[in-house]
């Protein structure tokens, strides 16, 4: 053995734990599997979940009921005492004339906890189950009634108790209404005119990349509502055609913008809880060319909003009053590549009444947190350095702090800080021997939280504690079962470091190693990209189901690595987020490509001939890119649910990074993998459901046309009908994992080979 491979020998046997040189190894250990993972799912972490009262006396769980079997019981606990009391039996829940509860699939109560509100029978509407039956339990009287009238069953959408627990408001048939629970009156609120009208919801667009979906706020003293209206007349529909579920096919016509294509105009309305005519904000500008992405009351007589303009590089925060005309910007902000929403703006508080909202900002370089004052709209920076915040976690208004994370040392954990908002230092809550990945679900008055931990190498350990002591109060769960499921596997662990891709650029990656690598031979590598703004990949925590397929590859003698390119959304700065601006697909090849050439430099154990990438969605893009633009690099690709044109896209993820076609013509072009079809010279799968609503299946059959135009071999797995997720349907899942792990035996041979086999 050479000095060189000694060196790296010492340094994987640390990494691995176990001594790492040439040896026969039969394991007796049961190896992993594509069936106990994906169909068995031996190895799923517990969890918990918990809701907060408003006054942060307790929270709320729901355990399984005693006394009704088969039902659950809504049990509130205070965290001072240990002690826990059923609010509310299963039994309560019985409708007239059945036996069994209520499913419970969401419920509210209200804040006078008198009357409890019950979403039942869902169903599906694009991502989530939205759409569904609401009950209302009145606690005392025990009187159980569904909501909606004569309503056809799930029907209702985003039904809210009105402040005063008096009413509820319920969207359906994209109108609102309001029912008043003194008795059975129903009053619609809206008129939509026809299917291109919605009120209280959204679209497609703004539902996907803001996260919006209920679409109406109730004012302080439950007499008006604000709701959003968007008018989609005009808006293109993307047809998802069903071939398989009846004789002839089923059209499901979406409306769809397309980069560059026509969008809902937004506006936004106030109505009174008893009807009669709206009052419309005045917003300014054509309400086709911008977005209102937030929406929350100020006080009674007016609303908070935040305005985009189309390229997503200019906010405005406004006070539009109830007083039709009137309105007053509070702050502006600018960016020359793109503006991320603030979905919550927390407030600063005294003697109760709001005096500043919370607001993140990326403007001296790094993202910070900044007290907006709302009588002169003045940003003041409470989180002064050389490093990112992540997000604000909450706020203690009595002792003046407030809660956010950070990694300011490595961009690939996540750790709870807190400061003064009078200025004073930051200080770290989450212990200093707990490394990893930290996310808090604090209760609203930031004495108690939530508390979620893992790393890489660590189920998730659940706890409830005490802030700012950290003092752990309950353990919910360590995943003890399955830490010791893991420790009867191979030993595998994920190993964090930075390659130098050159001109001072330094990315982060992580690597498993197969089980007692022989650094004298050569083995397969396999990457996971993702590489667009939407996501990282390089982080120190629990992978789930894909961390334990990698970690299955390299028990069977493959290693596998991610590294996070620029552009990604890791707490690096605002120059290194914003580098990719109109440089989508264009930036993350070069930066992956430049990272694999670094480490099959510095790793003589990686073999050149066999490297493979994959990756879903924005992954599924990059995977393409590599195949095409980097033919000589990559040898097996496998492309899920790409986007291969982006012109295809969505209007306000695409246009955000790329900014409007007539602004980047070339980077459209350079950025659309199809136009680069035609260099492929390795083995690629593609994969893709016809259902996908959001990537849509059109740009896989158009870079197929294109791959044959040119004659290069490729191989396509279409799933009839999936979504993007490719998971509906019995078996999807797992067919799905196999057919993955059978193309890269296949393709990309796993285990060591020996430099002499490869001559």
């Amino acid at each position: 053995m050479n000095g060189r491979h000694a060196m790296i020998a010492s340094v994987l046997m640390l990494v691995v734990g176990t001594p790492l040189i040439a040896q026969e190894h039969e394991s007796k250990k049961k190896p992993l599997t594509v069936e106990r993972i994906f169909q068995q799912h031996e190895f799923g972490a517990a969890g918990a979940s918990i809701r907060w009262l408003d006054d942060s006396s307790g929270y709320l769980t729901w355990e399984g009921s005693r006394e009704t079997p088969g039902g659950q019981d809504l049990v509130q606990h205070d965290p001072a005492t240990g002690k826990s009391q059923v609010l509310v039996p299963a039994a309560r829940l019985i409708p007239a004339g059945k036996h069994s509860p209520l499913a419970v699939h969401g419920y509210e109560l209200s804040k006078d906890r008198a009357r409890l509100l019950i979403f039942t029978n869902s169903q599906r509407v694009w991502r989530r189950n939205t759409r569904g039956d609401y009950w209302v339990l009145d606690r005392s009287t025990r009187e159980l009634r569904k909501l909606g009238g004569h309503a056809p069953a799930a029907s209702l959408m985003f039904a809210k108790f009105s402040p005063d627990g008096l009413r509820v408001a319920y969207v359906r048939n994209n109108n609102l209404y309001v029912e008043d629970l003194r008795g059975d009156k129903v009053t619609p609120l809206t008129h939509s005119i026809g299917p291109d009208e919605i009120n209280g919801t959204f679209d497609w667009v703004y539902e996907e990349e803001f996260n919006l979906r209920d679409g109406y706020r109730w004012s302080p003293d439950s007499q008006h509502i604000a709701f959003w209206h968007l008018d989609t007349s005009g808006i293109r529909e993307y047809p998802l055609v069903n071939n398989t579920d009846s004789l002839y096919p089923r059209v499901t016509p979406v409306k769809y913008p397309k980069v560059g294509e026509k969008n809902a105009a937004c506006r936004i309305g106030i109505v009174d809880v008893d009807g009669g005519q709206t009052t419309w904000l005045p917003l300014g500008g054509d309400p086709r060319e911008n977005y209102v992405a937030y929406v929350e009351w100020l006080t009674t007589s007016g609303v908070l909003l935040q305005q985009f303009n189309r390229r997503q590089n200019t906010v405005r925060v406004a006070w539009r009053y109830l007083v039709p005309g009137a309105s007053e910007l509070l702050f502006e902000e600018h960016d020359d590549a793109w503006l991320d929403l603030q979905d919550e703006l927390p407030w600063a508080e005294k003697d109760g009444k709001k005096q500043a909202f919370l607001w993140l900002s990326e403007r001296g370089g790094w993202r910070h947190i900044f007290e907006v004052g709302l009588e002169n709209g003045k940003p003041r920076l409470l989180t002064p350095g050389d490093y990112d915040v992540i997000g604000i976690a909450g706020q203690d208004r009595k002792a003046g702090q407030v809660y956010f994370t950070a990694s300011p040392d490595n961009p690939t954990q996540k750790y709870l800080y807190r400061v003064g908002l009078n200025g004073e230092t930051r200080v770290r809550v989450t212990p200093e021997n707990q490394p990893g990945t930290h996310d808090y679900e604090l209760s609203p008055d930031a004495r108690w939280a939530l508390h979620h931990y893992s790393t890489a190498n660590t189920p998730p350990v659940v706890e409830l504690i005490k802030l700012p002591s950290h003092e752990r109060v309950k353990l919910f769960s360590d995943n003890a079962e399955l830490r010791k499921k893991l420790e009867e596997l191979e030993p595998v662990k994920t190993e964090f470091f930075r390659v130098d891709i050159g001109d001072g650029v330094k990315l982060d990656g992580w690597c498993m190693l197969p089980p007692h690598l022989d650094p004298q031979k050569k083995y397969p590598l396999l990457i996971h990209v993702y590489g667009e703004p939407a996501g990282q990949t390089v982080v120190d925590r629990w992978g789930g189901g894909n961390g334990l397929w990698h970690r299955m590859l390299a028990e069977q003698g493959y290693v596998v690595m991610s590294f996070d390119n620029r552009g990604t959304p890791a707490p690096r700065g605002r120059a290194w987020r914003k580098s990719v601006f109109h440089k989508i697909g264009i930036l993350s090849p070069q930066d992956q490509a430049a990272a694999l050439k670094a480490v099959l430099k510095e790793r003589p154990y990686l073999d050149p001939k066999r490297v493979g990438i994959w990756g879903w969605s924005g992954g599924g893009s990059s995977t393409l890119q590599a195949m095409f633009k980097y033919p000589d690099l990559y040898t097996t690709g496998i492309s899920i649910a790409p986007v291969a044109v982006q012109r295809l896209y969505d209007t306000i993820y695409q246009e955000r990074y790329m900014g409007l076609p007539g602004d980047n013509v070339d980077g459209y072009i350079q950025g659309s993998a199809i136009n680069f079809a035609h260099q492929l010279k390795g083995n690629l799968l593609i994969i893709h459901g016809t259902g996908d609503d959001n990537c849509h299946y059109q740009g896989t059959e158009m870079l197929i046309n294109e791959l044959i135009r040119h004659d290069r071999p490729f191989t396509m797995m279409a799933y009839p009908n999936r979504s993007h997720a490719i998971s509906e349907g019995d078996g999807t899942t797992l067919h799905l994992r196999h057919l993955m792990t059978r193309y890269l035996k296949e393709h990309l041979p796993p285990g060591p080979k020996r430099p002499a086999e490869d001559r």
